[in-house]
């Protein structure tokens, strides 16, 4: 039988291992659990409080800090089994009282959860100096604790009347066969979808970074499946009588295309880890735990799988990105706008820094206006609001600037984020956090923007994104006509540039000459 923590319960141990972890002792003892249940308003801390017992004088009589975490952080509560309590794990001198707990809750007529009065309960029942305190200072006894509890349970379980009898019926062999039946039957059409999602990452979309969150979702799918229990599992197949084997519908064979056939999938998987979740309950909640995690992974998943398609069907003709600051342009950014517009380019980065608001939006109208009529992508750099307001296409943010999930809250789901990423971890993240394109660099030096000398990514972060990422990426920084075939070579298909053409001369003929580099 798996016994559940309150929330009350909860907190206190989570607070508890706060506590210890901020404490001077070598060996964790039983006092932060006891300031734990005494911080946290619990029937724990009621019950210490009626024996004359606060956290203050624990903290005294302890010598005990109370980290500002433990005042300060929000602690989010779950349905958590009593065996995979972190305290259990992390500090073993709460184990004996968890024991003790874990017999007292026992000893109820009805199932009954472990509250913070049965941590309580459990600590005077462990030898030791608290005990001892508490017996001492308090006048606290297990036998009193005792009456406590009972009076809340006859408090709060009075019988309800009704005018239909309850009938508990035991679960049978034949149940928990029919119950390891569904869980055998959901997991091989979880791992059935899983592996059409992963061949079609692997010879459709031929994304090494999404393949690698999809074989550790399949381990994690068998690390759950140990908890039922594999023999148990095959034991219960049936598939000659399973009656659903003879059923199915015209639109179970109906794949219009390869991205519908991943949808379905995707759909396939997630339907699967729900009803493990359910019927593991059942028998493990340790498997059900680890189902409820892969089942909100593959939520991810599919945003993640669905926004690169996405982003590839938008972007596709896009190989030449120019980001534009009126600082850098020779004639000023209208002509360096207008011009590389007419010459091919299909993607303009508004990036001012000095302008005030003001001047700002009224140039980003004047560039919408220019972009709009040349049928381009316009982006604002930094700005979600003004990006909306002067109806841009998207906004670009760099690794300081606020994350995707707030602007996506400012800009709504139409428009396209932009993330700057220096290494490949930051690159995979952005790909995780729902950014349309990435910016790769520094690839070289720029006149653009300032890097300490062992800041620039070079061409082998440009190598290394080309080999796991298809998420649409641009390599950045201080690409010129002269090296921009060197990052081509290194696996680049797109690449955002700068001074390049907004210094030039003449904008249209260096963006010419440019882009005639991606056709070589």
């Amino acid at each position: 039988m798996h016994h559940l923590l309150t929330a009350g319960a909860q907190r206190a141990l989570i607070q508890a291992e706060r506590i210890a972890s901020g404490s001077a002792e070598s060996e964790p003892t039983l006092a932060p659990l006891l300031a734990a249940l005494a911080l946290e308003e619990s029937r724990a801390a009621e019950i210490m409080l009626a024996h004359q017992i606060d956290l203050a004088l624990i903290l005294r009589e302890f010598q005990l800090p109370l980290p500002q975490e433990a005042t300060d952080s929000p602690i989010e509560t779950s349905d958590l089994p009593l065996e995979m309590s972190q305290a259990l794990q992390q500090f073993p001198a709460f184990r004996e009282v968890l024991n003790h707990a874990l017999q007292q809750a026992s000893h109820a007529d009805i199932p009954t959860e472990i509250g913070s009065e049965h941590l309580l309960w459990g600590l005077l029942a462990t030898s030791g100096k608290e005990s001892e305190w508490l017996q001492k200072e308090g006048s606290l006894s297990v036998e009193k604790l005792d009456d406590s509890i009972n009076v809340v349970f006859r408090q709060t379980a009075e019988p309800i009347g009704v005018d239909f009898a309850l009938r508990t019926v035991p679960a049978t062999a034949t149940d928990q066969t029919n119950t390891l039946r569904t869980i055998d039957a959901a997991a091989n059409r979880l791992r059935e979808g899983l592996r059409v999602i992963e061949d079609f990452l692997r010879f459709s979309l031929d994304d090494a970074h999404l393949m690698s969150l999809l074989k550790s979702t399949r381990h994690q799918l068998a690390e759950a499946l140990r908890f039922i229990g594999t023999d148990s599992l095959i034991s219960s197949r049936d598939t000659l009588n399973d009656v659903g084997t003879s059923i199915s519908t015209t639109s179970e064979f109906d794949r219009s295309s390869l991205e519908h056939l991943l949808q379905a999938n995707l759909k396939r998987v997630q339907e699967a880890a729900r009803t493990l979740e359910e019927f593991s309950k059942l028998i493990s909640p340790e498997a059900a735990s680890l189902f409820k995690q892969m089942r909100y992974a593959s939520y991810t998943l599919e945003k993640t799988i669905l926004t690169c398609i996405a982003s590839q069907r938008r972007l596709q003709n896009s190989r030449l990105y120019l980001l534009v600051s009126e600082s850098l342009c020779h004639h000023g950014a209208g002509p360096a706008i207008r011009e590389s517009l007419a010459a091919g380019v299909d993607l303009i980065q508004i990036r001012e820094k000095t302008m005030t608001d003001r001047q700002l939006l009224e140039h980003g109208k004047r560039v919408r206006e220019w972009t709009r009529a040349a049928g381009a992508t316009l982006i604002m750099n930094d700005r979600p609001d003004l990006a909306v307001a002067i109806d841009a296409d998207g906004v670009h943010v760099g690794q300081d600037e606020l994350p995707v999930r707030e602007v996506r809250q400012i800009i709504g789901p139409g428009r396209l984020i932009g993330v700057s990423t220096h290494n490949i971890e930051q690159a995979r993240q952005a790909v995780l956090d729902g950014a349309d394109y990435i910016g790769v660099g520094p690839t070289f030096p720029t006149s653009t923007k300032i890097f300490a000398e062992h800041e620039y990514a070079g061409l082998d972060f440009v190598k290394q994104v080309a080999a796991e990422i298809t998420l649409p990426w641009f390599a950045i920084g201080g690409i010129q006509a002269d090296n921009l075939q060197q990052v081509l070579e290194a696996g680049a298909s797109r690449v955002a540039v700068s001074s390049v053409i907004c210094s030039h001369a003449h904008p249209g003929q260096i963006t010419r000459e440019l882009l005639e580099q991606f056709s070589n």
